[in-house]
């Protein structure tokens, strides 16, 4: 649960997707790249892990400068999880392939 204080920092962040076509992805907020291959490509934002799922995924685009990414591919799925949540949870790994 997301308690006050955790939604009033969450309302300063400003972070956007455009999802194009189902064929391309704009991520702005992004603060690194964990992991990425041509089905899943999982990236740390500021509100907190976002994984896209597909095929053919590629990074077409990589600027941390400018905290922003562009995935490319046939795009399935877009997940958020919670930073703090996956920390307590176990490896990252673990709950991508359980």
């Amino acid at each position: 649960m997301i308690s006050s204080d955790d939604r009033k920092n969450i309302t300063n962040i400003i972070q956007n997707l455009i999802l194009e076509n189902r064929s391309k992805l704009s991520i702005s907020g992004v603060l690194d790249v964990f992991s990425f291959d041509d089905q899943v490509v999982i990236v740390e934002t500021e509100l907190g892990l976002l994984t896209v799922k597909g095929e053919n995924l590629r990074i077409n685009k990589l600027s941390i400068d400018t905290s922003e990414v562009i995935v490319e591919g046939d795009i399935s799925s877009l997940t958020y999880s919670d930073k703090e949540t996956d920390k307590k949870n176990g490896s990252l790994f673990g709950k991508i392939f359980k």
